[in-house]
């Protein structure tokens, strides 16, 4: 399946405005599941930030959350933007939502930040991502592992040339989330949540298209379902580049052989190969090839604590603080545009997404066609033998 290319506006300040350091984003936030009291938690401890509203759709969690808070609560969207006014809004809420309540925050003119997937749908997300370039807002999506300080190196690597020419990208995640037959959440609805592909193979898809931008098209795409009911939980697809470069991606969710969620990409050139995860990056130089400052031919092993710079808090990760770091301060200074994870960029590993639906709708529907083919064959049953 060929897939729409699309470029990625710079991000750029306002000059005429320079930022004033003593004011304070105003910031309100939508969701507060697993991810959204994350976010809640760091945003509060952020200097130059004010949580000036929190929306859910559960009353007892914004009952507990204003009784040992303080923090105003409010149980409908529009009425917090209207009544708090924020500069920015973080929307932590199911995928099958983030269209309405990202448009919306839009509309209001305010500042996005919004877990990913952006959306279910590419050309929703490309809508969106038009919407706030013409507002001249930031608008950012939270694929965490672009500030994972290993993965920022092996971009720094490829972008310096420091293995020549990449020929295939082998980008991996597998962890332990669905383990049974159970009833489902919006994580493993279509419509909701989108399963395995939006939910969990998103992140190294998001790596690959940094890492090499948007393929020209994907094949061989599959998404089986082990154990959900209406949904992927495994997904592996080939991604096709017109210089020849190809990259594919294994994700499964239903891996018990893990621990937790565990992301890695191995890029091979022509000159070497780098294998990066969470905890560390390995680069492995040719003789003759010019290393990089601080690498050497042969094998090279960098850790993630040498390589990750200090955030203001600590949560979960550093990723986590430091993509909201880098939102609030493109805020801050009155860019008009994120830094890092766009719209722009997220719209454009949504297109990806919906070509492997596609390829694999078309691929199921091509097996289902020589099945009944093979059926036919079969009615008359050739007969094999010895010759006399």
């Amino acid at each position: 399946m060929t897939i729409p290319q699309h470029g990625e506006a710079p991000g750029v300040q306002d000059a005429s405005r320079p930022p004033d350091r003593d004011a304070r984003v105003r910031l309100g936030v939508v969701g507060v599941g697993k991810m959204g009291l994350s976010h809640l938690s760091i945003a509060r401890a952020l200097h130059d930030v004010d949580v000036v509203g929190v929306c859910d759709s559960t009353d007892y969690v914004l009952d507990v959350l204003g009784k040992y808070t303080g923090v105003h609560t409010f149980g409908s969207v529009e009425r917090m933007l209207d009544e708090a006014q924020p500069d920015a809004v973080l929307i932590a809420t199911p995928t099958g939502s983030h269209a309405d309540l990202v448009g919306s925050a839009l509309d209001h003119g305010m500042h996005v930040f919004c877990e990913k997937p952006l959306t279910l749908r590419a050309d929703e997300s490309r809508d969106l991502a038009q919407r706030a370039a013409d507002r001249g807002l930031v608008a950012q999506v939270g694929y965490h592992n672009r500030f994972i300080a290993t993965f920022r190196e092996v971009k720094r690597l490829l972008d310096a040339d420091a293995i020549g020419r990449p020929g295939h990208i082998l980008a991996e995640a597998y962890g332990p989330v669905v383990l049974k037959q159970k009833g489902s959440t919006w994580r493993s609805r279509r419509e909701t949540g989108g399963g395995c592909l939006y939910d969990y193979a998103a992140h190294p898809i998001d790596l690959v298209n940094w890492y090499a931008g948007t393929p020209e098209g994907v094949r061989g795409s599959v998404l089986h379902r082990i154990f959900s009911a209406e949904t992927d939980d495994e997904v592996y697809s080939t991604f096709l580049y017109g210089d020849g470069l190809t990259a594919h991606i294994s994700v499964n969710w239903s891996d018990d052989s893990y621990r937790k969620m565990s992301t890695s990409v191995t890029v091979s050139g022509s000159r070497g190969r780098i294998y990066a995860d969470r905890q560390e990056i390995r680069v492995y130089l040719r003789d003759g090839v010019e290393p990089p400052t601080g690498y050497h031919p042969g094998w090279n092993v960098r850790y993630t604590t040498e390589l990750t710079p200090a955030v203001s808090f600590y949560l979960r990760g550093e990723e986590y603080t430091a993509q909201l770091e880098s939102f609030v301060d493109a805020v801050h200074a009155h860019e008009h545009h994120a830094r890092q994870n766009s719209f722009d960029s997220a719209a454009a590993t949504d297109a990806i997404l919906d070509a492997i639906v596609r390829d694999a709708e078309h691929s199921s529907e091509t097996a289902a066609g020589r099945r009944a083919d093979s059926e036919g064959h079969r009615r008359t049953p050739r007969r094999w033998g010895r010759r006399g």
